[in-house]
């Protein structure tokens, strides 16, 4: 029997939440970028280990700049969240600790990851600096454009949750 896995993919307006999934389900990228309203489901299975797979159902929500307004009728149910920010735009992590705050008071002790992502719009020792001026520890840098780093954040939150149930 399969299990199924709601996650939510979380973060501000712009920072390549769709993008990561898109690349992570169907191997893509668009540099067209369109906002999403409301909320977009996706879906996929992950194989964690020989003869064991889990279907993530991904949640896409709406970008914004004050995480307070998320609203909770998505977060219900939720196993697993994703927090992105764009590494080239300080005004996504410059209150990173607050926002995580928030996202967990609002989840109840859930698996949640913290991504950093467009790595490639970022010098690796510029964004090293970054993170440790900012007190960040991404649990993942990834880049929905080239792919780095995207199939194995997923692959780990679903084998965080797989263990979990």
């Amino acid at each position: 029997m399969q299990k199924s896995k709601k996650i939510v993919i979380l973060g501000h307006f712009g920072v390549g939440k769709t993008s990561l999934i898109r690349r992570f389900v169907n191997d893509s990228f668009s540099d067209n970028y369109k906002v999403t309203i409301g909320v977009h489901i996706t879906k996929k299975i992950v194989e964690v280990r020989a003869d064991e797979s889990i279907s993530l159902i991904i949640w896409d929500l709406e970008g914004t700049d004050e995480v307070r307004m998320i609203r909770d009728a998505y977060l219900l149910g939720s196993h697993g969240v994703v927090f992105v920010f764009d590494v080239s735009r300080p005004s996504t992590f410059q209150g990173l600790s607050q926002d995580l705050e928030i996202v967990a008071g609002k989840t109840q002790g859930i698996p949640l990851i913290v991504v950093g992502n467009k790595i490639d719009l970022v010098i690796n020792d510029e964004l090293q600096s970054l993170l440790k001026e900012n007190d960040i520890e991404a649990n993942y840098l990834t880049s929905a454009k080239t792919g780095d780093a995207v199939n194995e954040m997923f692959t780990y939150l679903a084998t965080i949750l797989n263990d979990l149930s």
